[in-house]
């Protein structure tokens, strides 16, 4: 770059004119293909109820027309080292999904048997990869060395991709697997759909009861019921994480925001406008 590029740039940023180091990240839109691409979308369940409603969120999104032919994969149990109890999705994910997820927790060999089979078939057709890593990073580093050990010809960091939002979720991801995962695949670091403004979306909305109204589509209606009704009895409860935004009668589906990220929706602001948007 010249000099006077430099300065130019340099001018911009200082005046606000160029976004922040959060805002373009998340402003970089990755090149998923609706068309070729496998969305997984991995939730470790333990120990917050945030993805029971995660997990709800995602059954809407996929629901909407706008994503009716896109290929993804909801898996459950792909926890790291975290303490503390499992909150069981099966029902939500049953009812939402039928038989259509993988379950890490009642058998992780089984669930990486028939992840990879999905993951292979994409990467046989010419597709990439894309991983929503709504929790640790272990099950994805399992998931990658099988695809480096079945088929080494995959050039991993151009077809693999993981989206973190969590500083937590890293935190609690084994080191090595870790490491691993961020020194052999594409790695995306998005800012945490906790919050509100910081260039991604912000999921964690206590208090929200408005939803109900806003779905008029019974199989949508009865997920999201199901999936609230789940996160209150698990939440908080023999030791489990006490999500204040749940007890307060209100949504966090948080971890959505790297499937938003993803699928380039990150200008979505929060809870309501994802509600506004995509509520049938």
């Amino acid at each position: 770059m010249k000099l006077c590029s430099i300065s130019v740039f340099f001018g911009l940023l200082l005046s606000g004119l160029l976004p922040q180091a959060s805002e373009a990240q998340a402003l970089s839109k990755p090149a998923f293909d609706r068309d070729t691409d496998l969305l997984l979308v991995q939730m470790d369940c333990k120990t917050d109820v945030d993805d029971i409603h995660t997990a709800a969120a995602l059954y809407m999104l996929m629901s909407h027309p706008e994503f009716k032919n896109l290929s993804y994969l909801p898996v459950a149990g792909t926890y790291g080292v975290q303490e503390g109890l499992y909150v069981p999705p099966g029902e939500v994910l049953d009812l939402a999904f039928g038989k259509k997820w993988a379950d890490a927790d009642a058998n992780r060999a089984k669930a990486l048997a028939q992840v990879y089979k999905r993951v292979k078939k994409t990467l046989k057709s010419g597709g990439e990869v894309w991983i929503a890593e709504a929790g640790q990073s272990d099950f994805s580093a399992l998931l990658i060395r099988e695809i480096q050990s079945s088929m080494p010809e995959v050039a991993l960091a151009e077809r693999i991709h993981v989206v973190q939002h969590s500083n937590w979720n890293e935190e609690v991801t084994s080191k090595e697997s870790l490491a691993f995962v961020k020194s052999t695949i594409d790695y995306h670091k998005i800012p945490d759909g906790n919050a509100v403004g910081n260039g991604t979306p912000g999921f964690r909305t206590p208090g929200y009861s408005q939803w109900e109204a806003q779905l008029s589509d019974p199989k949508l209606k009865a997920v999201w019921q199901l999936a609230v009704a789940v996160g209150l009895r698990y939440n908080g409860i023999d030791g489990r994480y006490d999500n204040k935004a749940v007890a307060e009668n209100g949504l966090d589906f948080s971890d959505l925001s790297e499937v938003c990220y993803i699928l380039g929706l990150s200008e979505i602001k929060d809870t309501d406008e994802f509600f506004n948007r995509f509520a049938q």
